[in-house]
């Protein structure tokens, strides 16, 4: 079975019936165990077009699959180098199933000989031709035995946090690269973040606080500001009414998560000439999206996290890059007993409720869900 959306109305849905075919050579048949459903993935549907996304697991028009971080088993392999049994984490359709066609990353797939853990590497990457234009990043699938990232106690947790978490350490990063001026972000004292509550936004929070001198400041809704206070990872929290009573003179910087065209507008028009970077990231108001002409202070900035990846990765090399993401991970794990609450839905009537919550902006905040098409894989 499979969950889609009509990406001319996405609160149009339905679950259609998988049609099962035989593999062609080189490709695997895994099962989606469970995956993380977040507002991130309301993101992807509005951005879809621009990006992509509804290109990573192609159907009959209007309707389209969206990607979903997720754990899957192999079931059925038509690659000599991948055995059925294996678990991979990476980018599957809401769906019982998924077929790759799989290119496996030289001596990555199997256990390591030295018997060690790795930090993460990828086992095989899916070369499909729907996928072909798409960055490594959005085809990457990683072996979880092999990852120092993954704990097998707390997997719901890492399916949530860890694509969220690897955008915010990439844009947390980016903005801490001195300039060509030698400034980090941007000669900014301090950083608004927009829907403070979201789990994207969190774990930018979590980078923010462990640099110790950078002023964050979560920017959230009335309803969630005593659970965004709670974190103790934001320097300070504003309700969005409350924009206009903060310092004017102080240079500033925005990472918008929200997307909100009013609310953009509004910390533009506040801050002026003050205003030192403005990065889009998410779109947690989806529509509210109107356009805002011309903004005072920089322009909007459309944040690429695989760029900054494959940057690091030549900068640091892949196994530094994958070591300090890796301990900085980890940190949040161990911070996330205090917040995060993992609630389980399955089956189609399962997804299709956790999706509609999401896209209506009427999740608890305090809650991950972690999804599976298998009415018993989660029980």
């Amino acid at each position: 079975m499979d969950f889609e959306v009509d990406r001319r109305d996405f609160r149009r849905t339905r679950t259609a019936a998988s049609h099962r075919t035989g593999l062609s050579p080189g490709q695997i048949r895994l099962e989606v165990e469970r995956f993380a459903l977040t507002t991130n993935n309301v993101t992807y549907a509005v951005v879809g077009d621009m990006f992509d996304y509804w290109g990573f697991f192609p159907t009959e028009a209007p309707w389209g699959r969206l990607p979903v971080m997720g754990l899957g088993s192999v079931i059925e392999s038509a690659h000599p180098d991948i055995a059925v049994g294996g678990r991979y984490f990476g980018f599957y359709p809401m769906s019982s199933e998924a077929v790759i066609t799989a290119e496996p990353r030289s001596g990555a797939v199997g256990a390591r000989p030295d018997g060690a853990r790795s930090t993460g590497e990828v086992a095989f990457r899916d070369v499909g031709a729907h996928r072909a234009q798409h960055a490594a990043t959005y085809t990457d699938f990683r072996d979880v035995s092999g990852d120092t990232t993954f704990n097998p106690d707390r997997v719901d947790e890492y399916l949530l946090l860890w694509g969220m978490f690897m955008t915010s350490f990439l844009v947390d990063d980016y903005l801490g690269d001195p300039d060509a001026q030698g400034e980090v972000f941007r000669g900014a004292c301090q950083t608004l973040v927009t829907s403070a509550s979201s789990k994207t936004s969190i774990c930018l929070a979590a980078c923010l606080a462990r640099r110790g001198d950078h002023h964050s400041i979560g920017v959230t809704s009335p309803r969630n500001r005593a659970f965004v206070e709670g974190l103790g990872l934001y320097d300070e929290v504003i309700a969005y009414g409350e924009i206009d009573r903060t310092d004017a003179s102080v240079a500033s910087g925005l990472v918008d998560m929200a997307g909100s065209g009013p609310v953009r507008s509004a910390i533009h028009t506040h801050f002026a000439d003050n205003l030192k970077f403005s990065i889009a990231v998410g779109a947690t108001h989806w529509e509210d999206m109107d356009s805002d002409g011309d903004l005072p202070g920089p322009p909007p900035e459309l944040f690429f996290a695989p760029g900054q990846s494959a940057k690091r990765a030549r900068d640091w090399g892949p196994d530094e890059l994958a070591s300090r993401t890796a301990r900085a991970f980890n940190d949040l794990l161990d911070h996330t007993e205090r917040w995060l609450t993992v609630v389980h839905r399955t089956g189609p009537d399962g997804i299709e409720a956790t999706y509609r919550e999401l896209l209506e902006g009427q999740a608890d905040p305090s809650i991950g869900y972690v999804c599976s098409m298998n009415e018993n894989r989660l029980s």
